[in-house]
């Protein structure tokens, strides 16, 4: 009878292992439960205020003319060639709704417990200011590059300088690839590599063109200045 008893033991064992198990399981679920619950509130309640978020934001731009401002600085042409449904104040209405759906996230699964995921989206958001201040440099930047193309266009025709609109455009590029380097620095991409990798193109450029009106263009460079300074001016 003893005998019996000790090799039902190893069964019996088992059995309690695997019911302590399962009660153990079920205690994490049941605990789990009411804060996976509270992640999804919260990523509800999230998701709304980031529609009123958007739709605030949106609002307030369009009610201070920024539209006229990204309109005239050519952003908005620039956009819906790259196929977004919208215009810039479309864009900075996406960028508070995703910063909002962000922060949601964050709540959520850091009451869920998921450090590491809370430890990434928390990058995420502090990149996002930066991000803004990039767009705002864009946006400003290029209203003020247009501003000059058009005043040095303005400046040639009024002076009948031949070539007016090439000078007004090779102005705005200038202006809008130092605006595009600081927005750059900005969002921290690229850092000295892109600045040292710009001034070298430049360089070369210039460069080029001194070789070119040195060496070959003499006559060329003789009848472009002259097309554009007159002697009978000075």
């Amino acid at each position: 009878m003893g005998r019996e008893m000790n090799e039902k033991n190893p069964a019996m064992q088992s059995i309690d292992m695997l019911v302590e198990t399962t009660r153990e399981f079920l205690h994490q679920i049941a605990a789990l439960l009411p804060r996976l619950a509270l992640a999804l509130m919260v990523i509800v309640v999230g998701w709304l205020f980031a529609k009123a978020m958007r739709f605030a934001v949106e609002k307030g731009l369009r009610a201070v003319n920024f539209g006229v401002l990204t309109e005239r600085a050519g952003t908005d042409h620039f956009l819906q060639q790259g196929g977004l449904r919208g215009d810039t104040t479309t864009l900075f209405g996406l960028f508070a709704y995703w910063v909002v759906i962000l922060a949601a996230l964050i709540i959520a699964f850091n009451g869920l417990g998921l450090t590491y995921i809370t430890d990434l989206l928390q990058r995420v958001e502090l990149f996002a200011p930066k991000v803004l201040v990039a767009m705002l440099v864009i946006v400003l930047g290029s209203y003020f590059a247009r501003f000059v193309g058009e005043a040095v266009n303005t400046y040639c025709v009024d002076a009948q300088i031949p070539d007016a609109d090439i000078l007004g455009k090779i102005a705005r590029y200038l202006i809008m690839t130092f605006v595009v380097m600081i927005a750059l620095s900005q969002i921290e991409v690229g850092g000295d590599i892109v600045q040292r990798t710009f001034l070298i193109i430049l360089g070369g450029l210039v460069l080029a063109l001194a070789l070119a009106f040195g060496i070959g263009g003499k006559d060329w460079a003789a009848s472009m200045l002259e097309r554009w300074w007159p002697s009978q001016r000075k």
